[in-house]
């Protein structure tokens, strides 16, 4: 496959998203616009581009990957699907009508109303530090696959290449935010969608199956396992860790961080939003069962012509881009490359709404449409742009897959104390945190649970966490609220209402 021809096509697809761009953003480009779109979105669009923003490109390679794994994985990440669409249930059903009903525009607000600002703001750091290396270890991972297969050839250096990447994403939303995105990641989940489509019957052409026949063989092959019932103690897979830990990851990851959430707030009202988090629900597990079926279909086509490779991500791309011809390879980096950069370009806006919403206070002003706040809205969105950039460069210059990992896992531990926050704020509404006291039992949470995971076979009798740890993490928070807290004195200042202090 030419690195010329790959090259042409990440370019042609760039000026795409910066002519969508131009057009989106050439009426408005205020700051109403670009947090909320002006809280005009139609519910469809949000929902079908939150299908690009879910499935990053770490997805698109990892999933089917995993399917073919020594481990033994096979089918059973469709497990943890399954958890994924109760919780995104759970938050269209009683988070959004929450946000909704405070107006929020950083939903970390509620976490000021309920518990006090050391918590809110503990909560928007939160969400800071974890978005920004969570995305970054995507965009990375992405990254060194472009490197690998286009930039290489033509001695660019990885930080340029990491350079370009950001430039290219910042030009197009830096003006239009969340209006943009809402069109952009759209288009993007209409490529990522096609080429796990076009992925499909590319393979099965190769493999001389039709559609029955590919079924056929999946079905009977050896990756096709569902659900795992054996050894709940000892296996990562049994169905009740997968399902409550997709349950509880997709509630913390999605109604708990300001990305997601940033894109059902700019409908017009709750009931168009609670319709984009069901049917978005509906589509997403539907893809996932695709993306499954890719890896099957690579690993028996893997089978039949000897392809072997050193690490299962590098399937997916090797063989799109080695073995299948011209079509087959642009066709897999229109899908990498829409499911990363739909999941980069959201993850910029979200983190410069909460900087400038949460600690620079955009919200209270009475102008937030001003030239000096959208000057300011200009620099942090550069600012995150940059910080994004420092941190993949840390990551590459690391040069260790093992360290690398292990990072993104301890940034994704720090969702569990959102979850202890919003439940206590949520159902315990006649104690008081003690608001300085939070932030430290923010930091020891994740820290205990890092400790459990890398040790439970020896101190829980050979128990091994899988992403029901989260669980444990939330719940280690809420009890350390619980300790920390006070019963609530009505002193005639405020009057209970919804749980919570009416302010």
């Amino acid at each position: 496959m030419s690195p010329a021809v790959l090259l042409s096509f990440i370019i042609g697809y760039f000026l795409v998203l910066i002519v969508i761009s131009f057009l989106t953003s050439r009426k408005s480009s205020d700051n109403d616009t670009f947090f909320v779109a002006n809280r005009n979105s139609k519910w469809y669009l949000v929902a079908f581009g939150m299908i690009g923003t879910a499935l990053s490109g770490v997805t698109f390679i990892s999933v089917p990957g995993k399917v073919g794994a020594p481990t033994g994985d096979q089918f059973a990440y469709f497990q943890f699907v399954l958890g994924n669409a109760a919780g995104f249930i759970v938050v269209a059903l009683v988070l959004l009508p929450l946000y909704y009903r405070l107006k929020l525009t950083s939903i970390y607000g509620y976490i000021e109303q309920a518990l006090g600002t050391w918590s809110y703001k503990t909560a928007a750091g939160i969400f800071l530090i974890s978005r920004t290396i969570g995305s970054a270890f995507r965009l990375y991972l992405v990254v060194i696959v472009l490197q690998r297969f286009i930039f290489d050839s033509y001695h660019i250096p990885f930080a340029v290449t990491v350079l370009i990447c950001l430039v290219l994403i910042w030009s197009y939303t830096y003006k239009g935010g969340l209006k943009t995105i809402i069109i952009t990641d759209s288009l993007q989940t209409l490529f990522l969608v096609s080429s796990v489509f076009l992925s499909i019957f590319f393979i099965c052409r190769s493999l001389n199956y039709n559609v029955f026949e590919a079924a056929d063989a999946i079905k009977n092959s050896s990756y096709s396992k569902i659900f795992f019932f054996n050894d709940f103690v000892s296996s990562k897979f049994h169905l009740g860790k997968q399902f409550l830990g997709g349950l509880f990851i997709t509630i913390c990851v999605v109604g708990l961080d300001q990305d997601l959430m940033q894109k059902n707030l700019s409908c017009k009202n709750i009931g168009e939003a609670q319709k984009n988090m069901f049917s978005f629900t509906f589509v997403f597990v539907l893809i996932n069962i695709f993306f499954l079926s890719v890896g099957a279909l690579l690993y028996i086509y893997a089978a039949k012509n000897g392809v072997v490779v050193a690490k299962t991500d590098y399937l997916y791309p090797t063989i799109a881009l080695n073995y299948l011809g011209l079509i087959p390879a642009i066709v897999f980096m229109l899908g990498l490359t829409a499911a990363t950069f739909a999941t980069t370009d959201s993850a910029l806006t979200a983190l410069t709404t909460s900087f400038c919403v949460d600690f620079l206070n955009f919200n209270k002003s009475t102008d937030i449409n001003s030239k000096k706040m959208v000057s300011a809205r200009h620099i942090v969105h550069i600012a995150f742009s940059g910080l994004m950039f420092l941190v993949i460069i840390i990551f590459n210059q690391i040069n260790n897959d093992a360290i690398v990992t292990a990072i993104f896992k301890v940034a994704s531990y720090t969702y569990g104390p959102l979850l202890g926050l919003y439940c206590f704020g949520l159902f315990v509404s006649k104690r008081q945190v003690l608001d300085k006291a939070v932030p430290f039992i923010c930091l020891i949470s994740p820290a205990v649970c890092y400790y459990l995971s890398a040790n439970s076979k020896t101190l829980l009798g050979g128990y091994a966490f899988d992403n029901e740890l989260i669980i444990v993490n939330g719940l280690i928070t809420f009890i350390g609220l619980w300790l920390t807290s006070s019963k609530k004195m009505e002193d005639g200042k405020g009057k209970m209402e919804d749980g919570n202090y009416a302010h």
